[in-house]
């Protein structure tokens, strides 16, 4: 098929669930914005597809309200009235063919011709094996006279048994190359630039191993509940929800070796060998690598189960088996309701061997510490140890920063779901999830979530709301001589 003649072609964009939140509240503002950042082709057409029976107009006034309210950027109303009229609805019933008959023959109408087509599960995960068979079965993934790339959100199953069913319904109907599971962590600016900061500035690669580095932090900390879906988040809890995706593409894109070259296969490639290497943990010793907790009031959530044991918080340390990571601990942490929201990852370097200053005999030489504040102050940050003036060898630790809002205004970094919008239209799968990824994800967490959830157990602490978690995540590192950081969090 040739890619330049396909790229002359009319684009349409189908999004399955337009009704929902997601839609509203990230999907529309981001393609509104790519449209007046003139990044959409202006023969764009979008189409949403729901159960909940709209017309175009009430598609447009939910639309509408959605970008003003979510949109990161100064409303222009011209801009919008020439948006609008590239939104159309169709009410249907993900289950029934007629539907996608249907969805066939107003596609056909609004083209009026051949056309790329892009399409977007945002629908709840129950749909998406309904959904992929009926685009299968009438025809509408066949490149007959264009591109057809489908976009699927997490939770890409629920474990690696399903993860495995729902890729062979995947592979049965579309190439690997056409589809693109989405993790929106990896469309944030400030997780890319994990590689730039790395592989772009000879003075860290040199320090990036067990020879330098003491341990590492990962932590994405929430200070709400479970909102509006206590019962979505009490089937899968802490582990599924955070780690098995967003937790696993920040430990990958920060330990991975550089790539050969800046293609899509080469950077997924690198990023499913740190899985590969992540040391599996056994049965018999996970609870030495594992501490959940519950926020206290979760079990009386509206939704959720009475005696339910679903985590809202877990500290999980990993070990990479490979040459450069060998024996250094990985400490990955997330929950609700915690002290702060933030999510940043903490390194900390050895320290020195020998002590030569004339210090006190308790004196403790705080250790060289590098943070990356992915969100919300974004930045980074490199403390190292001086010399207080006026004094003989007095030392105290102190902070070299990089902000991005100073650097680059307040307003420079983009929604995450732009860039993955823009790369599925380019067809760049760089940012996006492969398979094999995705099974050994599941295979890593899956040990974790049935010592969590299998009969005797032990009990779940539970953690005061607005806290760093329940007691046993501080004495999970202490008992290695070590304490969580929390650099980026507001004094």
């Amino acid at each position: 098929m040739n890619t330049q003649e396909n790229n002359r072609k009319p684009t349409t964009i189908v999004i399955f669930g337009a009704s929902g939140d997601l839609s509203h509240r990230k999907l529309i503002p981001s393609l509104f914005n790519l449209r007046r950042k003139g990044r959409l082709p202006d023969d764009v057409k979008i189409v949403g597809f729901a159960t909940r029976v709209w017309t175009d107009s009430e598609f447009r006034k939910n639309a509408y309200e959605g970008v003003r309210e979510h949109g990161k950027y100064e409303f222009e109303e011209n801009e919008w009235n020439s948006f609008e009229k590239v939104l159309t609805y169709l009410p249907g019933d993900f289950s029934k063919i007629e539907n996608f008959k249907r969805l066939r023959d107003r596609l056909k109408t609004i083209e009026g011709g051949p056309a790329n087509r892009l399409y977007y599960l945002a629908a709840p995960p129950s749909y998406y094996e309904p959904i992929l068979h009926n685009l299968g079965e009438i025809g509408l993934v066949n490149e007959v006279d264009g591109w057809r790339r489908v976009i699927v959100e997490k939770p890409y199953g629920h474990d690696l048994e399903s993860a495995r069913r729902l890729n062979s319904v995947v592979h049965n109907i579309l190439r690997e190359d056409q589809i693109y599971r989405i993790d929106h962590y990896l469309g944030k600016e400030t997780v890319q630039n994990i590689l730039v900061f790395r592989f772009a500035n000879t003075i860290f690669e040199p320090l990036w191993n067990r020879n330098l580095i003491d341990h590492v932090q990962i932590t994405v900390a929430e200070t709400v509940g479970v909102g509006h879906r206590p019962k979505y988040y009490d089937s899968v809890g802490v582990l599924r929800d955070m780690f098995q995706n967003h937790l696993f593409q920040l430990l990958t894109l920060f330990s991975m070796e550089p790539p050969g070259s800046y293609s899509a296969e080469a950077l997924r490639n690198e990023r499913v060998k740190v899985l590969q290497s992540i040391r599996p943990v056994s049965q018999d010793n996970i609870w030495d690598h594992l501490v959940v907790g519950q926020y206290e009031g979760y079990s009386s959530e509206e939704g959720v189960a009475e005696q339910t044991r679903t985590p809202t918080f877990a500290a999980v340390k990993f070990y990479i088996d490979n040459w450069r990571w060998q024996g250094v601990p990985f400490y990955i942490r997330s929950g609700k309701y915690l002290a702060q929201k933030t999510t940043e990852i903490i390194v900390q370097f050895k320290c020195p061997p020998v002590v030569m200053f004339p210090l006190p005999d308790d004196y403790r030489m705080s250790p060289n510490i590098l943070s990356l504040c992915l969100q919300p102050d974004e930045g980074i940050h490199l403390v190292f140890e001086v010399k207080k003036p006026d004094t003989p060898a007095e030392m105290r630790p102190v902070d070299m920063e990089f902000l991005y809002a100073e650097d680059f205004g307040q307003h420079a970094i983009p929604e995450a779901y732009e860039r993955l919008l823009l790369d599925a239209l380019n067809g760049d799968p760089s940012l996006f999830i492969r398979s094999d990824s995705i099974e050994l994800a599941w295979g890593l967490i899956d040990p974790f979530t049935r010592a969590v959830e299998g009969n005797g157990s032990p009990p779940l602490p539970g953690y005061p709301q607005g806290s760093w978690g329940p007691l046993e995540s501080d004495r999970f590192l202490e008992k290695d001589g070590r304490g969580w950081i929390n650099y980026c969090v507001k004094q």
